[in-house]
C-alpha cells in the first residue's frame, strides 16, 4: 500500500507529499514515525488483510495531546490528510528448463507485465544469442544459469508461479522437492505425462510429501482442451492456463 501525506495543516514531522510503502510485514521509506505512521501502516495492513483494498482511501489525523491516539501521543499541533493507495503487484514466473517449449512461452509471456525468470542449467540455452527473440519484451526478463536449477526457488519473489519443464527428469524431481519445501512460491506446473507424474509421486511419497504437499503441483500443466505436442502449441496451452491464472489474483486483494 502506498502511503502519501497529500495535505498538512499546521506542524507535522513531513510535509506533504512524503511517501512511504507499507506491506504485511515490512515498511519502506517514512512519513514522519510517531502515532501518524504507526496509525498510517496499521489502517493499511488492515485493509490488505481484509481484502477489501483495491480502492484508494483518506484518512485524517491529528496530531494533537488532545486527540486520541493509538499508537502513542503526537502533539505537533498539526492535522494531516493521508492517502492510502493499493499497489498492484506484478506477477512473477520461473520457467525452469529454457528448451524448445521453454523458450516458445517465454515468448508469449515476454508479451505480459510480468517479472520472468528463466532457469536453465545449460548456459548456452541462455546465452544472448538465443534470447534475442525476447529483446522487445514487456516483462522484465532475468536469466540465471545454474547448474543446480533448483537453488533459484529461494531467489524468486513470494507467490512466484514456478514452470517445472527441463531437459532432465532428475532435475525436474529435484526441483519439484524443492518446491515443495519452499512455502513463498504460488503454483507449480510440471510437464510430462501421468506415468511419468505417476513415478514422480512416488519418488516425492518416499522423500516425505504427504498427499497435501503433492496437491500443490498440477500436472499435466495447461489447457486440457488445447492438444497438440508441437512446442508452439503446448507453450500457448500453458500460457493460457497461466494467465487465466494472473486474472484469479487480480480480482481479489494481493496481501503479500
Amino acid at each position: 500500500m502506498l502511503i502519501t501525506l497529500v495535505d498538512v495543516r499546521g506542524h507535522a514531522p513531513r510535509a506533504a507529499g512524503a511517501k512511504m510503502v507499507a506491506t504485511a510485514d515490512e515498511v519502506f521509506d517514512t512519513i514522519g514515525g510517531g502515532n501518524l505512521e504507526e496509525t498510517a501502516v496499521s489502517k493499511a495492513r488492515a485493509l490488505l488483510a481484509a481484502q477489501d483494498g483495491r480502492e484508494p482511501q483518506e484518512m485524517t489525523v491529528a496530531l494533537s495531546d488532545k486527540a486520541p491516539a493509538e499508537h502513542g501521543v503526537q502533539c505537533c499541533g498539526g492535522e494531516v490528510r493521508i492517502l492510502l493507495e493499493p499497489l498492484p503487484v506484478r506477477p512473477s514466473v520461473a520457467i525452469f528448463g529454457v528448451g524448445h517449449v521453454g523458450l516458445e512461452l517465454a515468448r508469449i509471456l515476454s508479451r505480459h507485465e510480468i517479472e520472468l525468470h528463466l532457469v536453465d542449467s545449460r548456459s548456452a540455452h541462455l546465452s544472448p544469442e538465443r534470447l534475442a527473440v525476447l529483446d522487445d519484451a514487456i516483462a522484465s526478463v532475468i536469466p540465471h544459469p545454474a547448474p543446480v536449477p533448483e537453488v533459484v526457488l529461494g531467489e524468486v519473489p513470494a507467490g512466484s508461479h514456478v514452470l517445472v519443464m527441463t531437459h532432465d527428469h532428475a532435475e525436474d524431481i529435484a526441483i519439484c522437492d524443492s518446491a515443495l519445501r519452499c512455502a513463498h512460491l504460488g503454483s507449480i506446473g510440471l510437464i510430462g505425462s501421468s506415468a511419468k507424474w505417476a513415478r514422480f509421486r512416488r519418488r516425492l511419497t518416499e522423500e516425505g510429501h504427504d498427499e497435501a504437499e503433492l496437491a500443490r503441483i498440477t500436472t499435466p500443466i495447461g489447457l486440457p482442451d488445447l492438444p497438440g505436442k508441437a512446442p508452439a502449441i503446448i507453450a500457448l496451452s500453458v500460457a493460457a492456463d497461466l494467465v487465466r491464472r494472473f486474472a484469479d489474483v487480480s480480482t481479489s486483494a494481493v496481501s503479500r
